[in-house]
């Protein structure tokens, strides 16, 4: 049975579901993995199921939804889905990455013309609002991304914390953090809890969070152990 988390003002709990996968139709399987590796996404998958399917699968950097394409995966015509969007909070370097990377991305525009190009305003939003900033790329199928500047969310946007789950992750952090501080010279345990609390958000093991606080303690705030 799947977890049951409280989520206030929906007037009852309700069970979490969490976007995994979006599915592209592309025609050639090692062109679009190309690309893809190209732009430094990470590989999580390529499963050669038999000599007419094959899985594979990337996910963007930080991204917690990921793609997959390969043989036999759907019958949608390749290059078929379009505006898939990447959120970043710095648009203007988001594009020079991919474009470091090869990709080839339009000139950042705002206003209104989402699809609407004559209504595309270029440049970034002068007083670089949330929601206002776009740019766009495609893969070598035509599948289409849309890059779009977010630095705050909108009220009602972000789902309220599971209290229980933090209360838990909380003890965790302060029983390993336990073992650092009885050798490491004083410092503010908030930082080295902070890089803990990051590490297991992006799914490390207990073990591989308190390396990464111990090196981010070392590297950054300068305690070494």
């Amino acid at each position: 049975m799947g977890k049951v988390t409280g989520i206030t003002g929906r007037g009852a709990d309700i069970v979490d579901m969490k976007l995994e996968v979006a599915v592209l139709p592309v025609a050639d399987v090692d062109r679009a993995k190309a690309f893809y590796q190209g732009l430094g996404w990470r590989l999580d998958a390529d499963i050669p199921v038999d000599e007419q399917h094959r899985v594979v699968q990337f996910t963007p950097p930080d991204s917690p939804a990921s793609i997959q394409f390969g043989k036999g995966t759907t019958t949608m015509t390749p290059g078929s889905v379009q505006d898939l969007m990447l959120i970043v909070e710095d648009i203007e370097a988001a594009r020079d990455e991919l474009i470091s990377h090869g990709a080839d991305v339009s000139e950042v525009w705002h206003g209104a013309g989402l699809n609407n190009i004559e209504r595309r305003v270029p440049g970034p939003d002068p007083e670089r609002r949330s929601y206002r900033s776009w740019a766009t790329f495609a893969d070598p199928d035509g599948n289409s991304w849309l890059l779009q500047e977010i630095t705050e969310r909108l009220p009602g946007r972000v789902w309220p914390m599971d209290v229980a789950a933090l209360a838990e992750l909380l003890h965790e952090t302060a029983d390993h953090h336990g073992s650092f501080e009885a050798v490491a010279p004083p410092h503010d345990w908030w930082d080295w809890y902070a890089a803990y609390l990051d590490a297991r958000e992006r799914g490390s093991t207990p073990e591989a969070a308190s390396a990464a606080a111990g090196r981010y303690m070392a590297e950054v705030e300068h305690v070494v152990v």
